[in-house]
């Protein structure tokens, strides 16, 4: 057996290949391996690009090869699509050609509800086990690694990505594509993307393991089904926790959950506030739906953390604002008492008949961008807030007005956190916001109740480090 560090070499390896081979290749649009091909070639994958089929002499017009052995060069990733009965040989083969990751998204092994699943995937595990190849799945989509352009998936559409720096590991390949495509309507950038599947030998405690001195990474984010093995996770986010912000979404609470989890990945999802209680001690935030993973983990790589729990809420209608403050209210976020001179300010700024204490209606001032302006920075400076809460739906009134605030905002890079919810119909506020939020100004959220959520999760990941 080769030493324990080989494998975490090779993990290395699996996701920054050399070398691709993709072992069931075709030129089928009805076949997996077509798909697969399409993703590594139409998604720019840099390296060699190797298709395994001893009935075709060349694919997608890159030359074939009958076997993996008859490839003079080294392979670094295999990426196997054949029937499940076939699988076993295919490793064997990986082995004698020095593969050092395989990519296995076949299914029919222990998801099934048949014995000889099982034993097969266990057969597989000990192979790879042996010679200390990580193997992401089987019965997965795949993964993704955007900063290399290596697509190992078969939706070529992973590739419209913007490459970021947030990394989701998926018991789900359903979720994991719903993240991407929440990501991509909002902007969002990705580092990689896992399909763990059936988890043959890299589980959610090898990733992270992985990922925590992966320096593409900055945020984890996991979606959790049910474990083994749940102990292992925690010991290892444990060891490396402050290394990088994590945060899971854990789902199959309810009884139907849990069978769901039980057929489609072979294990039971057990008890969730246990499951949310250990995540914490581990230094893993949980969260309660899709949406809240990829909004808290943007905040997590995109602002800095508040100190405290006060905030302000600055809205330009008072609605919306009004929405704000339950959820703060809810999630355990206080509203800040400005200081004298703050609230003199935006006495000054504002009519009497608006809301001036916090939270602030700024709807009277939409004509007046420069009374925007200093109310918001008033806020801003006052030591005694912790948060900025920034909303405000377009009207034809207000609309210079994300084009004032600008210029304060990106000065001022978020030396505390500001979270927004500026709104409005498709290419009025787009570049604005674009704008802030690639110069550290802000984060928009599309919801002012997403918008506090995140600051919730923003301090609630704060409160948890103390």
């Amino acid at each position: 057996m080769m030493p324990e560090s080989s494998f975490f070499e090779n993990m290395n390896a699996l996701f920054y290949p050399g070398t691709v081979a993709v072992i069931g290749a075709s030129d089928n649009p009805g076949k997996l391996g077509y798909h697969v091909m399409t993703s590594l070639s139409a998604g720019g994958y840099p390296g060699a690009l190797v298709p395994v089929n001893p009935g075709a002499e060349s694919i997608m017009n890159i030359k074939a090869y009958p076997s993996i052995e008859s490839y003079r060069g080294d392979i670094d990733l295999a990426i196997v699509v054949l029937p499940a009965k076939l699988v076993s040989g295919v490793f064997h083969d990986c082995i004698r050609k020095g593969i050092r990751g395989i990519v296995l998204i076949t299914a029919g092994f222990k998801e099934i509800d048949d014995p000889e699943g099982g034993e097969l995937q266990e057969e597989l595990a000990r192979i790879a086990g042996e010679a200390q190849i990580p193997v992401i799945g089987p019965n997965t989509f795949g993964m993704i690694n955007l900063p290399l352009s290596v697509n190992a998936s078969f939706t070529p559409e992973f590739s419209l990505l913007k490459k970021g720096s947030i990394s989701l590991v998926s018991q789900s390949g359903g979720i994991a594509h719903l993240m991407a495509f929440l990501a991509m309507e909002r902007d969002i950038g990705m580092s990689k993307i896992v399909g763990l599947g059936n988890r043959l030998n890299v589980d959610f405690a090898e990733m992270f393991s992985y990922l925590s001195t992966d320096p593409d990474t900055k945020v984890i984010a996991l979606y959790l089904e049910g474990l083994d093995d749940p102990r292992r996770l925690m010991e290892v986010a444990k060891k490396h926790r402050g290394n990088k912000p994590a945060v899971a979404y854990k789902t199959g609470s309810a009884f139907c959950g849990d069978q769901a989890s039980l057929s489609h990945t072979g294990s039971l999802a057990g008890r969730q506030e246990i499951y949310e209680g250990a995540l914490k001690q581990a230094g893993i935030l949980p969260v309660r739906s899709a949406e809240a993973l990829l909004d808290t983990a943007r905040s997590l790589a995109m602002s800095p953390l508040p100190k405290g729990s006060r905030i302000a809420v600055l809205s330009g209608q008072a609605g919306p604002g009004m929405a704000a403050c339950d959820l703060c209210e809810a999630q355990g976020l206080d509203l800040a008492v400005f200081r004298a001179e703050t609230q003199r300010l935006i006495n000054d700024l504002l009519p009497p008949l608006a809301l001036r204490t916090n939270p602030v209606d700024m709807g009277p001032a939409w004509y007046n961008a420069s009374a925007i302006v200093g109310i918001i920075r008033a806020v801003l400076e006052d030591e005694g807030v912790d948060g900025l809460l920034l909303l405000m739906m377009f009207a034809s009134a207000n609309r210079a007005a994300p084009a004032a605030i600008s210029p304060l905002l990106l000065e001022w890079k978020q030396r505390k956190p500001v979270v927004s919810c500026l709104a409005s119909p498709p290419g009025i506020w787009d570049e604005e916001i674009r704008t802030m939020e690639a110069g550290g100004a802000l984060i928009n959220c599309p919801t002012p109740e997403r918008a506090a959520m995140t600051m919730a999760s923003l301090w609630n990941y704060q409160r948890m480090r103390k």
